[in-house]
């Protein structure tokens, strides 16, 4: 009542093998009495908890132990706990873009995708890598979740085989659909779900291919993605929050207030008609990001600026409210069905009327106006209000009428 999973030498001595985790997973779940794998893969094997897990290095030592019960001693001790996790940057190091902070905010609470767009050099990628650091800490769940991802891809090495911090990816625009979404002969997952629990990055959103962009319908509607093959058919989790980057025009500055704009009129048209519509709906959030003062950043930065660990404490109160509500820390405002924001997404009186008046205005469509109510929930969340008010509301329209700026 065995499985033994490893790569076996001609001399008989045991090669560790790739996607250790999942195996191990699968066993436990199977009820098996023990694995036996190749000792390189013992530290990563060790992370799943109550199971038996024995590691050789030679197959002589495992006929020995099956035969006599003689098990080696290889003097190492390994540990099954969480490693540190391991936070680079803060958002007080970010002068000004309040609003920006505001959105990272919004979407940090409610796992909500975001576009930022603004000229080069606003901060767009300073704060989009400043991300990680006011999520919450992953569970453990979701880190064995996310290592058995890196693990199947050989993304893991011996010294850190626990994936224990929300990964952060940050592709290059000539990126090709397989390289995002996942595939090959032997597939293996793309970006889309090495980001799973964490953040994808795109920056110079419009830069790529525009078969690149459409792909990632699939994974942002349902969290996973489905490789098809003539022999068998794969499936990765894709649950992650999209931050999406670009300058208002190719060569940046079309509205900035003292450089002017080099791009005629078909070359902003074309940049910009790479973004369809049903992508832009996709994307919860979209705030502007402006250019600084010069005299602004030079100013001494004040002492009492709001740091990462404020701003996640607000975040993890939001999450927490939310757990509360739907039963499970994994289910997220941005995750609401139809049916769902219909039970969980109360307005208060005169709300009603007042979203129908502004999806009049701006011309929402149905996915575009369930964003906003979705994004409502969880700015009255952060207020620890039940009920979501107009205030609510008005705050989330502000972050999808920009859609319209994207066309005109």
């Amino acid at each position: 009542n065995r499985a033994f999973v490893g790569e076996l030498s001609l001399d008989g001595s045991l090669k560790g093998v790739r996607g250790i985790l999942p195996f191990v997973l699968k066993a436990k779940e199977l009820n098996l009495e023990e694995i036996i794998i190749p000792y390189e893969n013992l530290r990563e094997a060790k992370l799943v908890k109550n199971f038996k897990v024995s590691a050789f290095k030679h197959l002589r030592e495992v006929f020995d132990y099956l035969k006599f019960g003689n098990k080696p001693s290889y003097g190492e001790d390994f540990q099954e706990d969480f490693f540190e996790e391991e936070i680079l940057g803060d958002f007080s190091e970010i002068v000004g873009q309040h609003l920006a902070k505001r959105a990272f905010e919004i979407a940090a609470a409610g796992g909500h995708n975001l576009l930022i767009i603004g000229p080069p050099g606003a901060g767009k990628t300073m704060l989009a890598s400043r991300l990680p650091s006011i999520l919450p800490p992953m569970t453990y769940e979701e880190a064995l979740e996310t290592t058995k991802i890196y693990s199947v891809a050989g993304l893991l090495s011996q010294e850190k085989p626990f994936i224990s911090t929300r990964p952060f990816r940050n592709p290059h625009f000539n990126i090709s659909e397989a390289g995002l979404i996942g595939g090959g002969t032997f597939p293996k997952p793309g970006e889309v779900s090495l980001a799973h629990n964490g953040v994808l990055f795109l920056d110079e959103f419009p830069e790529f291919r525009r078969d690149v962009i459409e792909a990632l319908r699939q994974p942002l509607e349902d969290g996973k993605v489905t490789i098809t093959r003539a022999a068998f058919t794969v499936t990765y989790p894709a649950r992650f929050m999209l931050i999406c980057a670009m300058n208002p025009c190719r060569c940046g500055y079309l509205g900035h207030p003292t450089k002017a704009c080099q791009c005629t009129y078909q070359e902003i048209k074309k940049y910009k008609s790479k973004l369809s519509g049903p992508i832009v709906d996709r994307i919860d959030l979209h705030v502007e990001v402006p250019p600084v003062e010069i005299k602004e950043l030079l100013k001494e930065t004040p002492k009492n600026l709001e740091t990462s660990k404020d701003i996640r404490e607000r975040v993890i109160f939001a999450r927490k409210v939310q757990e509360k509500r739907y039963g499970t820390p994994l289910k997220l405002n941005a995750h609401l069905s139809s049916k769902e924001i219909k039970k969980y997404v109360k307005l208060e009186t005169g709300g009603e009327a007042f979203l129908e008046k502004a999806s009049e205005k701006y011309g929402f469509s149905a996915r575009s106006l369930h964003k906003v109510l979705k994004v409502a929930r969880t700015i009255a969340d952060l207020s620890g209000c039940e009920i979501i008010k107009k205030e609510h509301l008005a705050e989330a329209l502000q972050f999808r009428i920009l859609e319209r700026k994207i066309y005109e």
